[in-house]
């Protein structure tokens, strides 16, 4: 979306702040009336005004492409889902589960992308597609970011059933945790719990696979709680190590599998097929054999 985009947002209480579409930044103020909350953005083009009802769509004037995420789109009595979609890099997960979407593999739409750098692959990637970008966490640097309270409440306007971790690196914070409770997944490019918690990610992981002489590594799907890599695990695919990898070698193979396996887990989120136990631990229903799990 560019200058000339209008973006009306869907809501019953408070609006979104700060949230960053346009490929260009925007400051939002506030403007209230009687049927109408507004906010009116500000850039180097011309001003805008951001409003929402209870719907929530994205209108190009310049392609005339209309976007409704509030459709009563249904498959087999199960609704399609919204799903937000965190990143902090390039997003290869995020395209992939997008991509699926669009092409029907997923019962569900990305309506949002959070980011905690405007700049990075997967926003550019997301303001292409249309698809709305909120700066998350508010810093020093980037002073239009949310906090966490205003961060769940933006959500709730996307009405977001579930939240994809796709590479992103900041702690979520408990107030997320605690209004999106066994919605949440990440994505971990090794065998949970081994080789996880703070300070484990990208090829750091890879290089201390490689260095503990493991044979075998591979992603983990885990649902999120208030720490890192600690939550429940979902789905794990194994991929072997083999005595010349890289850290490069073995990223590569374990980067396929991860894009294979964030679509098929979230394909089964989307179509109600997580199941908990008794004890706490998820599992997924087979679609092809029901009374199979996984």
């Amino acid at each position: 979306m560019d200058a000339k985009s209008l973006l009306s947002v869907s809501s019953q209480n408070t609006p979104i702040p700060s949230l960053l579409n346009p490929k260009n930044s925007l400051s939002l103020s506030l403007v209230q009336s009687r049927k109408w909350v507004s906010f009116r953005t500000k850039n180097l083009l011309a001003p805008q005004t951001v409003r929402y009802s209870r719907r929530l769509e994205c209108i190009n004037s310049v392609q005339k492409v209309k976007h409704v995420v509030d459709e009563e789109d249904t498959k087999a009595g199960i609704k399609k889902k919204n799903l937000a979609v965190f990143v902090s890099g390039g997003g290869s997960n995020f395209l992939s589960i997008h991509d699926a979407c669009v092409g029907g593999s997923i019962h569900g739409d990305v309506v949002v992308l959070v980011t905690n750098k405007l700049g990075c692959g997967g926003a550019e990637y997301a303001r292409d597609k249309g698809i709305p970008v909120i700066l998350f966490p508010k810093s020093k640097d980037e002073a239009n970011g949310l906090s966490p309270t205003d961060l769940v409440a933006a959500l709730r306007k996307f009405e977001v059933d579930f939240i994809l971790l796709a590479g992103y690196l900041k702690l979520i914070p408990v107030e997320l945790t605690r209004a999106f409770p066994r919605s949440m997944l990440n994505i971990h490019p090794s065998l949970l719990p081994a080789f996880g918690g703070k300070g484990y990610y990208g090829m750091k992981v890879h290089n201390a696979v490689i260095a503990s002489g493991a044979r075998y590594s591979g992603p983990t799907i885990h649902f999120v709680d208030e720490h890192y890599d600690t939550g429940r695990i979902l789905a794990q695919r194994v991929v072997p190590v083999l005595w010349n990898d890289t850290a490069q070698d073995l990223a590569a193979r374990v980067l396929q599998e991860e894009h294979r396996l964030y679509v098929e887990v979230v394909a089964a989120l989307c179509e109600e097929r997580v199941i908990w136990r008794e004890d706490g631990v998820p599992i997924i229903q087979s679609k092809e054999s029901p009374n199979n799990y996984s």
